[in-house]
């Protein structure tokens, strides 16, 4: 097979995994079927658990004792919070959070 072919069936064999990995909850669990309490808790934790372990990760190299002292990761973040407490949407907070990195990066 050439190298275009490969690269099209694997495309194609990652999207339709993909894919069903995220219709086949709807398909298991329908109007019919009640959730388990496991999934219900999991929902309900794990969105706070992934946004923290983001925070840890974003900020482990954070070395303040260097110039410029870790400005840029503490103004963005300052901004996704203040974004998140104002706008409450957390597309607009990441999105600003970010363009402000990276202006804050490429300025000091």
């Amino acid at each position: 097979m050439s190298s275009n072919l490969n690269t099209a069936v694997l495309i194609i064999a990652m999207s339709s995994v993909t894919i069903l990995l995220r219709f086949l909850p709807f398909l298991i669990f329908n109007n019919k079927r009640k959730m388990p309490n496991l999934v219900l808790y999991l929902g309900d934790v794990l969105p706070s658990a992934v946004i923290g372990m983001l925070v840890v990760y974003s900020l482990k190299d954070l070395n303040i004792s260097v110039y410029p002292h870790g400005l840029a990761e503490i103004l963005a973040s300052f901004v996704v919070i203040l974004l998140q407490v104002v706008k409450k949407n957390s597309t607009i907070s990441i999105i600003f959070a970010t363009l402000t990195y990276i202006v804050l990066v490429n300025m000091v």
